[in-house]
């Protein structure tokens, strides 16, 4: 696997999760701002924070990890980005609805601190995970794709 033998694709993969990261921070605020503050379903406020997600890493990702990629104009490069993410969705979505109940019963099943609900805590563990899932993806998909114009 070149990730694992070429110094800069190494690099390019750690810049593409730093800039996951980011893109974490954005999608778990406004996930929580949503549910939180305006009683928004999970489904719902973590499509939301998804999409605010997906431009951050676009951004990100286009002037940092790959500035070398940019021979194709930002609005199809964008499309492209946004496409891959939009099958992203897919694996999160169902990841979203299935796996938040089971974690609700298990958090419930604990004693936390007051502000630790287990509401909180299954929303958050359940959108981690499916952050997780996805960022492989992203990751796979868009360097052999989105920016398949950057040499090895």
């Amino acid at each position: 696997m070149i990730i694992l033998t070429d110094r800069q694709e190494r690099t390019r993969f750690l810049r593409f999760m730093s800039v996951g990261v980011v893109g974490a921070v954005v999608d778990f605020g406004v996930m929580n701002l949503l549910t939180r503050l305006f009683d928004t379903p999970l489904v719902i406020a973590g499509t939301i924070s998804f999409i605010c997600a997906v431009i951050s890493n676009f951004i990100w990702n286009r002037y940092w990890t790959y500035p070398d990629s940019r021979s194709r104009p930002i609005v199809r490069q964008l499309a492209m980005f946004f496409g891959v993410n939009v099958a992203g969705v897919a694996i999160r979505i169902p990841i979203l609805w299935f796996l938040e109940p089971p974690m609700l019963k298990f958090f419930q099943n604990m004693s936390f601190r007051q502000s630790l609900t287990p509401d909180f805590l299954a929303k958050n563990f359940t959108l981690a995970f499916a952050v997780g899932v996805v960022m492989l993806w992203n990751f796979f998909v868009n360097r052999y794709w989105t920016y398949n114009d950057v040499d090895s």
